[in-house]
């Protein structure tokens, strides 16, 4: 059944057949005759071949957009922590160093925003991990460009976050230039922008300096990028500016996070409380 088939189609396209061949035979004589022929057959075949798996790669990068996001996300956290040692172990994207020299400080949990919101007066971030996967309410939480937030409550899977973008949110940072330190706040009005205070007028501000955070805090490591100014505005009578800066973060695109775990935190603050104790 299917030889008469093949005989059929054959018979009916058979002017079709013959030239296919002709054509084939005739190029093959020509490439064997000519160089620049050849050459010019051998570049089309591969101008064809390179675009049909490139169209290919394409298609099937598309459909692995997710995947691959994930893996760079896992790869950052595995970067952050190769900061301090090039020795390292990990389970569940928390990677952290154990080396007897360095003692890494921080240890990094990779997250997905599952919610989010930034046109409130009072915003929050809720990500897709949580006790069982070691966040606890006061961690930090950055993104892969600068400043997120702080934990603040804690389920199983889940944890919800406090971030820049809240009335309540006050964090230490500086200038990366100067050094000078003030304290970060939000407005309340444009995600994309908050105000520094407490920044001295003696020392000069220029567009686009970068704002770190200082690390003074028990929560956020040093020189995490804050922001880049856009202008100083000098308070009257006060002695300090009032400095509007561009966030590093896009809380518009927010997708994943890293959750900061001070593996000292609880060592400082029962030394801090000891001291306080001493004092009174």
């Amino acid at each position: 059944m299917n030889r008469n088939r093949l005989i059929n189609l054959l018979k009916k396209y058979d002017y079709v057949v013959v030239f296919v061949l002709l054509v084939a035979l005739s190029a093959v004589l020509m490439s064997r005759t000519s160089y620049y022929q050849s050459s010019r057959i051998i570049s089309w075949a591969n101008s064809v071949a390179g675009g049909w798996y490139q169209g290919v790669h394409s298609v099937g990068g598309y459909f692995d957009l997710k995947g691959e996001n994930d893996r760079l996300a896992t790869e950052n956290a595995l970067l952050k922590a190769q900061l301090a040692s090039s020795y390292i172990s990990y389970t569940d994207s928390v990677f952290t160093v154990n080396d007897t020299t360095y003692h890494q400080r921080y240890s990094y949990t990779e997250a997905r925003v599952i919610k989010n919101s930034w046109s409130q007066q009072n915003n929050y971030i809720m990500i897709n991990k949580g006790s069982l996967h070691g966040i606890k309410p006061d961690q930090a939480v950055i993104s892969p460009e600068g400043i997120v937030g702080v934990v603040m409550s804690v389920s199983k899977n889940f944890a919800t976050i406090m971030p820049v973008l809240h009335g309540e949110s006050r964090n230490s940072v500086k200038a990366m230039r100067t050094g000078i330190s003030g304290h970060l706040v939000w407005d309340g009005k444009d995600y994309r922008y908050a105000q520094v205070e407490d920044m001295p007028v003696a020392y000069q501000f220029d567009q686009g300096d970068t704002i770190v955070t200082t690390g003074l805090a028990n929560d956020f490591p040093e020189g995490v990028p804050v922001g880049y100014v856009e202008e100083a505005i000098p308070l009257s009578g006060s002695g300090f500016y009032k400095v509007k800066i561009r966030l590093a973060t896009d809380f518009n695109k927010l997708d994943h996070v890293y959750v900061i775990n001070n593996r000292f935190r609880e060592e400082q603050e029962r030394l801090m409380e000891k001291t306080l104790n001493i004092e009174n």
